[in-house]
Order: structure tokens, then C-alpha cells, then sequence
């Protein structure tokens, strides 16, 4: 199955997918809205300024023209900022058909609206199947080839599998699962975490306190999906667990570099300016606030990981918080059947 494929977003993640499909035989169309970036690799066949020494071949058409970009493209891959969707489909409205499916690999949530990325894209294209592309996955890796896996989600099946078919190689595994609400939560919310695991390695803090924040952040991040709607099965899988692992012990995950900075002693401004890249984290540390108080879930990792970045806290105090907080069982939803006879 050969296609044409858009790619809105010439970042590290955008030029990874491009090299994946173009790799496969696709046609793909990469967008990036710095004339000067665009033109950079234009001439150079690579991305040196987020994805060095990985090569773009001949496939790949290079576009400042957005409209253009996705013209007669049969899938439109939304590779920009999670805080970017609105403004990019704001730039192709009226350029859109409905055959058209909308593939989004950003991992965030819109602040202020607190709308996940599928809401967003419903908006505006409420006839367009929509599918969330997410999973442990560093495009530093899988531009390399090495092997990786990750989930197709969509209300559709049809959509789901399509592009499952689209995107998977011997190298890149993609498994399908109907939980957009699962995914889109599991992919946005485990930079948080990961966040506070940077900060726990920027603190001087060991393997213990790192498992405690993935295992405790994981049910946090359980408890609110389950709240939104989300199957709690999805949080065991890739874009639950397994993407917070990644992000949450790699280098090459922004998130946890910043937090490292960040445990250092930084400011917030320091640690997002020397990254150089978006750094989704700290947008959805605000918006996954928000909607705990919204839902009225407890999730005291995410409260003080916003109390660091938002508030001024020390990161030494919010670990102190986080260990003086009221005694309580493990797995409270679970314990809850069994306390009065225990």
C-alpha cells in the first residue's frame, strides 16, 4: 500500500515519521512553517538542527506552503506542538476533504480549553476520521531504525487499521486499540512524570525515588483518564507504562532533561531555553491541574510538580510533601473492597 502523505511539522519528530514513510516507498510532503529551516534541508537532505546526521531522501518534498503541502495527500500527519494544532488547522481550513485522515503524533493538551488533540481536530473537521499515533517511541531511534513500537487509535477501525498498514515496517511495530481518550491521556500526561523523574535525578535522588514517581505517577495518571473516559487497561499498555518508562529514564527525552535542570536548581526559563525545544511538559503539568480539579481526582505528584513550576516551590520542600503526606494503602480503589475485613 503506497500513498501520499502530508507531514505538518518539520521537528525532530516530523522529520523522523518523514524518513519512516519516504523509507517504505510513500510520497511524502513535509511542511515547516521557518522558510530558512525548510530550505535547509532542501539543500542539505538533513535535519541538522533537530535531527542530526539522519538523511531525507528524495521522497520527501519540502514546503513552506501548508496548503500546498497537503494537497492530494490521502493522510495529514499533525507533527506540531500540541499548544500549535489550533494555529495549523486554522491554516488549512477550506484546503481539507473529508477522505482526508487526520494522524496526530503531538502528545499534549490545549491550555485553557483543556481539550485533548482529537476534540480539537473534531472542531473543525467533525467528518474526518481522526487517529491519535503514540508509544515509546524517540525519533533519535526510530530514524535509526531501531526497533520500536507503538498504537494506532481511532473511533474507526477502518481508520485505525489503515494506518497501522500506512506506517508499519519490520522495524516499527503499530498495534491498534479504539481508546483515543486512553492514548491521547497516556502520551500527554507521562511528560509530567517525567518531568518530576528529571527532577528526582537533578536532586541527586536514586532508582528508588525514580520507581516510586513512575509507579505512583502511573496511578495518577490511571485514576484521571478513568475519569475522562478512558479504559484503565490502555495505562498498562504502550502509551501508558511503557511511554512513561521511556520518557521518564531517557536522555533523549526533553521532559526529563528539563527536570533535571530543574532539580538543579534552575529557574524554569534557564531549563526550557537550554533544551531549545518545546517542552511539553510544562504545558500539560498546567493543564493536568486544572482538569484534577475539574474531575476532583487527588494527584499530589502533579500538584507539586505544578507547584515547582508555577508557583516557586522548592523541588526539595515538594519532596517532602509528597513524603508526609497522610498515610494511606497502595492501591486505594482496590483496598477499599477488602479494609473492613482485613
Amino acid at each position: 500500500m503506497k500513498g501520499k502523505i502530508g507531514v505538518l511539522g518539520a521537528g525532530s519528530w516530523g522529520t523522523a515519521l518523514s524518513i519512516v514513510l519516504a523509507d517504505k516507498g510513500h510520497s511524502v510532503n513535509l511542511w515547516g512553517r521557518n522558510q530558512e529551516h525548510i530550505e535547509s534541508l532542501r539543500c542539505t537532505r538533513e535535519n541538522s538542527k533537530y535531527l542530526p546526521n539522519a538523511v531525507l531522501s528524495q521522497n520527501i518534498n519540502m514546503y513552506t506552503d501548508i496548503c500546498d503541502c497537503i494537497k492530494g495527500c490521502s493522510i495529514i500527519v499533525l507533527a506540531v506542538s500540541s499548544q500549535g494544532i489550533r494555529e495549523t488547522l486554522e491554516k488549512i481550513k477550506g484546503y481539507v476533504s473529508k477522505e482526508q485522515i487526520f494522524v496526530n503524533v503531538s502528545k499534549g493538551i490545549e491550555n485553557n480549553s483543556l481539550l485533548r488533540i482529537s476534540q480539537i481536530v473534531n472542531d473543525y473537521y467533525p467528518d474526518n476520521h481522526y487517529v491519535a499515533l503514540s508509544g515509546p517511541s524517540h525519533a533519535e531511534e526510530v530514524c535509526k531504525g531501531i526497533p520500536t513500537t507503538i498504537v494506532s487509535a481511532s473511533k474507526s477501525r477502518y481508520a485505525a487499521e489503515y494506518v497501522q498498514d500506512i506506517f508499519i515496517t519490520n522495524k516499527l511495530r503499530v498495534y491498534t486499540n479504539p481508546d483515543v481518550v486512553g492514548v491521547e491521556l497516556g502520551g500527554s500526561l507521562k511528560n509530567v512524570i517525567a518531568l518530576g523523574a528529571g527532577i528526582s535525578d537533578g536532586l541527586g535522588y536514586g532508582d528508588n525515588a525514580k520507581a516510586a514517581l513512575m509507579t505512583r505517577g502511573i496511578r495518577e495518571i490511571a485514576r484521571l483518564g478513568e475519569a475522562m473516559g478512558a479504559n484503565i487497561s490502555t495505562f498498562a499498555g504502550l502509551t501508558g507504562i511503557g511511554d512513561l518508562i521511556v520518557t521518564c529514564t531517557s536522555m533523549h527525552s526533553r521532559n526529563r532533561r528539563c527536570g533535571i535542570q530543574l532539580g538543579q536548581g534552575k529557574s524554569l526559563k534557564e531549563a526550557v531555553a537550554s533544551i531549545g525545544m518545546v517542552v511539553e511538559g510544562v504545558y500539560t503539568t498546567k493543564a493536568a491541574y486544572e482538569l484534577s480539579k475539574k474531575f476532583k481526582i487527588e494527584m499530589p505528584i502533579t500538584n507539586e510538580i505544578y507547584k515547582i513550576l508555577y508557583d516557586g516551590c522548592s523541588a526539595k520542600e515538594s519532596v517532602s510533601n509528597l513524603m508526609l503526606r497522610s498515610k494511606t494503602h497502595e492501591i486505594e480503589e482496590v483496598m477499599e473492597d477488602f479494609i473492613d475485613s482485613w
